[in-house]
């Protein structure tokens, strides 16, 4: 088994496992309570009836085991005890315990963006078929889905007709922007993609005029100027520009402003049962894999089989495979624990964590394929970077 899937095995259970730790702490506290409290009148029939001793003894030893749980939450105490031994017992503030749990669902976010990205691009170098690859990542997510809903680990949705009807829009904006930046990730370098996807805000701004009337504030508007003249800049002097690449990430901004702002319009109540965001964002990935499959038979389908058999020649049919199959994890993953992450912080905290993930993911293929940024271009790509912030710091502030 290879060091990244391995790496993406351990961390997607492990913040699956985070994400429902407050609902288990939740349910230790209302267990323990209750049988705390039918103990003590068990123990004074003790005397009068010998049958009901086993029966006694068997719900204090419960009550006891549940009480020796590590992380104990009430109103009055939050800790949680890492080590208990005889002689006494370590414990820490059960705040402490969530940032690292915050901590580790963030990092597990990064890498698997980064590492996305990566596997993204070696598989186009190798075997570039961007429809294929669209199809694909997101197919692999698929499997992964269903198993958590027919196990029950994961509610399963419950959607009607007119709850389909809703979700199929975002579902197309959805496989179109993930299919635009694939497109971008193939033609040209991966920080380019990137510092023209950060451009998102632009056309978020203009749809959400022109769709839902939307008026934002001139501070919201003056925050996009820097994103404007940064991804001018990366664009005017990068050694990799392709207008392919340009226009694939253009077109990704458009469709994923466009699901933004549908979401927005269409969605003001549930659309169905269990659509909590992970749910929703699994049924947008099966609507979205059975949209670009027609897309993906019709221009690359009749030349798939040679060009995969030039591609596996070069670089042997189980690593292609193998990539392609851990693209589709790192793109269904990082998208899952970021569901998981985002949904625990303020709208600011993402912004800056949005930020932050972006330069890892720039900095990370620079650093592997050896991209060189031209002065200008590091520049428009850090102003660029940095007006996505501002944007968002402007959005939340100014409402």
């Amino acid at each position: 088994m290879s060091p990244s899937l391995l790496s993406f095995l351990l961390i997607l259970p492990a913040a699956s496992a985070l994400a429902f730790a407050p609902v288990q702490t939740a349910m230790r506290r209302s267990v323990v309570g209750p049988q705390r409290a039918a103990v003590a009148p068990a123990i004074s029939l003790l005397s009068q009836h010998t049958r009901w001793n086993k029966l006694v003894m068997q719900e204090t030893a419960e009550a006891g085991a549940v009480s020796e749980e590590l992380c104990v939450e009430d109103e009055a105490i939050e800790e949680c005890t890492l080590v208990k031994w005889d002689a006494g017992e370590l414990k820490v503030p059960m705040s402490w315990v969530n940032t690292v749990k915050l901590g580790f669902l963030f990092f597990s976010w990064f890498f698997l963006n980064v590492m996305y990205n990566i596997t993204n691009k070696r598989c186009q170098n190798a075997f570039p078929m961007p429809w294929t690859m669209t199809v694909v990542s997101l197919f692999v997510g698929i499997p992964w889905v269903m198993f958590l809903w027919a196990s029950g680990i994961r509610k399963p949705p419950k959607l009607g007709m007119d709850g389909i009807k809703t979700l199929l829009p975002i579902g197309a904006a959805h496989a179109l922007g993930h299919a635009g930046a694939v497109i971008a990730l193939g033609a040209g370098a991966v920080s380019f993609a990137q510092t023209v996807k950060a451009a998102e805000p632009v056309f978020t701004c203009v749809l959400s005029y022109f769709v839902l009337g939307t008026v934002f504030k001139w501070q919201v508007y003056s925050s996009l100027l820097p994103i404007i003249v940064g991804v001018s800049l990366a664009s005017l002097k990068e050694l990799s520009f392709t207008w392919k690449a340009l226009y694939g990430a253009v077109t990704s901004n458009i469709a994923f402003a466009s699901r933004a702002v549908l979401s927005k319009k269409t969605m003001d109540k549930p659309v169905g049962e269990n659509m909590g965001a992970p749910n929703l964002y699994g049924v947008l990935t099966i609507m979205a894999f059975l949209l670009s499959l027609p897309f993906a038979l019709y221009y690359e389908g009749p030349g798939f089989l040679p060009a995969f058999k030039e591609s596996a020649s070069k670089v042997g049919s189980f690593w292609l495979i193998k990539q392609m199959a851990l693209d589709g994890f790192y793109y269904y993953a990082y998208n899952e624990v970021a569901f998981i992450a985002l949904n625990q912080v303020s709208p600011i905290t993402h912004s800056i964590a949005n930020t932050i993930k972006r330069v890892c993911i720039i900095l990370a293929t620079v650093l592997v394929f050896g991209n060189k940024l031209t002065p200008l271009g590091a520049i428009g790509s850090s102003i660029a970077i940095l007006g996505t912030f501002l944007y968002s710091v402007a959005k939340a502030k100014f409402k």
